[in-house]
């Protein structure tokens, strides 16, 4: 059993955790949920012991053998496998022994070492390590690359594979899903929910942690609370708890109205004096009714585009890459009209990327046509924009470069569409969150009001609040959207259509995201249409669009 037990946490001089109380038994999944900044990464940091807390205790059973992500991408020399492998401390101590008797010639030294290994089924590990591997998007022969031939991404799927190897008691995972695709979101949350040890996953992501968690522990207002059930109950139980707390406010309003009313009526009439005395003691001592914690959504509003003719973009016998004759992708023949909600599909390094370059014409085509409707306005949101953020620079310092002409109150009004209302607009990048940063770049992207949106992975560093402004921002928004994520939900709530990345062409995808995820576990689902069909919206959501639009021009 893991237990916390009035816990206060400072860091920094500022009180993250404050009377804190926690307690996860044996084996149960528990999803960690909170708004940025709360203190969900400080929790892991406590029963890594990597921090103190100020008052109160942190308990764990003796011996527990806990595992998480590295930091840091791994680097060095090490092929994949071999760092994968010796995650698993006894295998890396019995290497290194082997490793030892083969260089001093020790025959027995050797043969004693490999028993060893043997004996705690070592020569089965390399292929489980491989098996996660191939989960996690590693193609097959990637194994005996070194570390430092991947790129950061992949390292980083590369530290995943080794903690999942590792066997452990406890798995604490934070945001593992930010470097993963769709493919290795589905294989993760199914080997996430075969996992027989006591898991604490810090996500926002709800659909993957509603198949994987049992329990829902919100960090906020300096409190730890547990919720039975997974996410969606923990919406359900929020929901009813909210309420309550409203009806119990407005009830003690109500009291103390008309508590306060007899004391103003009567506080100076001398036969009422002393009962409205007793009523003002009364009132100072009635209790504020405890709220529960809300965190609010932050304001995010796409600017209004000016309308195009139909298509806003078409592609023939597309080609591209990033070299002359070596194209990443090619075949290409789509076409994006004005109210197109499309999400891509596909695995890291099938062209997703590559394909939203294009669109943003970051990229020429090697061969094909791609016809732009006149006056055509991109918006692109890419994560490596968000490093590039000037950290000295404010909000309204980056907006005001991309809109020189515009008047200072109309550049913080468009601002405020995207929370950096009032001084938030000029605080340095640099103390801003990664969520309040990934806000900005939408706010900075979209300063030309544009009618196209090519979104890849645009809630990485949002947390779940966030993420839902971001769904209704795009529902309200009347323009096209070609969204590159792994946020299942987000894709559910505003794709129409579903575009395939595979085997260097994009082309319609024949079915829904249930197909699409039973085809990665090996089921039965639908295949890539590879004909030129279309799969059409659902019926309904542009509908809805279509009058919530109707409904906002006649106000």
């Amino acid at each position: 059993m893991i237990r916390l037990h009035d816990v206060e946490l400072r860091r920094s001089g500022v009180k993250i955790l404050d009377g804190a109380d926690l307690v996860v038994q044996r084996r149960q999944k528990v999803g960690v949920v909170g708004a940025n900044g709360a203190g969900k990464s400080s929790l892991v940091s406590l029963l890594l012991g990597e921090l103190e807390p100020d008052r109160g205790e942190v308990e764990l059973p003796t011996g527990l053998a806990t595992v998480t992500v590295a930091q840091e991408a791994p680097s060095g020399s090490t092929p994949l496998i071999d760092y994968v492998v010796c995650g698993d401390p006894r295998i890396a101590a019995i290497r290194s022994r082997i490793a030892g008797a083969e260089a001093c010639d020790d025959s027995g030294a050797l043969a004693a070492a490999h028993a060893d290994l043997e004996a705690i089924h070592g020569y089965a590990a390399e292929a489980e390590a491989s098996r996660i591997l191939r989960g996690l998007g590693f193609a097959p022969g990637e194994e005996s690359r070194a570390l430092d031939a991947l790129s950061g991404g992949w390292r980083m799927r590369a530290a995943l594979a080794r903690t999942l190897a590792t066997p452990s008691d406890l798995l604490l995972l934070d945001e593992p899903t930010n470097h993963l695709d769709v493919d290795a979101v589905v294989w993760l949350e199914a080997w996430l929910r075969r996992y027989t040890g006591t898991l604490l996953l810090i996500s926002h992501d709800r659909d993957f942690l509603d198949p994987v968690v049992d329990r829902v522990a919100l960090v906020g207002g300096g409190r730890i609370s547990v919720y039975t059930g997974n996410y969606s109950a923990f919406e359900r139980h929020r929901a009813v708890e909210m309420e309550q707390t409203r009806r119990a406010a407005e009830r003690l309003g109500r009291e103390r109205a008309r508590m306060q009313a007899f004391v103003d009526r009567f506080r100076y009439k001398a036969s009422k004096a002393r009962q409205a005395q007793s009523r003002l003691k009364a009132l100072a001592k009635l209790a504020d009714v405890p709220m529960v914690i809300d965190e609010r959504t932050p304001d995010l509003t796409f600017p209004e585009p000016a309308a195009l003719a139909p298509p806003l973009m078409s592609l023939a016998g597309v080609a591209v890459g990033y070299e002359p004759g070596r194209p990443v992708l090619r075949g290409i023949n789509l076409r994006i009209d004005p109210d197109e909600r499309v999400a891509l599909l596909g695995a890291n390094g099938n062209g997703k990327s590559t394909f939203a370059k294009l669109l943003a014409d970051l990229l020429v085509p090697e061969r094909g046509t791609v016809t732009r409707a006149p006056r055509l306005a991109v918006g692109y949101f890419a994560q490596h924009q968000i490093d590039m953020l000037e950290p000295a620079g404010t909000a309204f310092g980056h907006m005001a470069r991309l809109m020189p002409d515009a008047a200072p109150e109309r550049i913080r009004a468009r601002l405020g569409a995207f929370g950096f209302g009032g001084e938030k607009a000029d605080v340095a990048v640099a103390a801003l969150s990664g969520g309040e940063k990934a806000r900005l770049n939408l706010a900075l992207i979209s300063c030309r009001s544009p009618q196209l949106l090519v979104l890849d992975e645009p809630t990485n560093h949002l947390d779940i609040q966030s993420r839902h402004a971001l769904v209704e921002a795009l529902e309200a928004y009347d323009g096209a959207v070609v969204l590159i994520t792994h946020d299942m939900h987000l894709v559910q709530l505003v794709a129409d259509r579903l575009w395939l990345v595979l085997e260097g062409t994009v082309r319609t995808f024949d079915g829904d995201l249930a197909d699409y995820r039973a085809e990665i576990l090996g089921g039965e689902g639908k295949r890539a249409d590879g004909n030129g069909r279309e799969s059409r919206p659902p019926p309904g959501r542009k509908a809805a669009r279509q009058a919530a639009a109707a409904v906002r021009a006649k106000q």
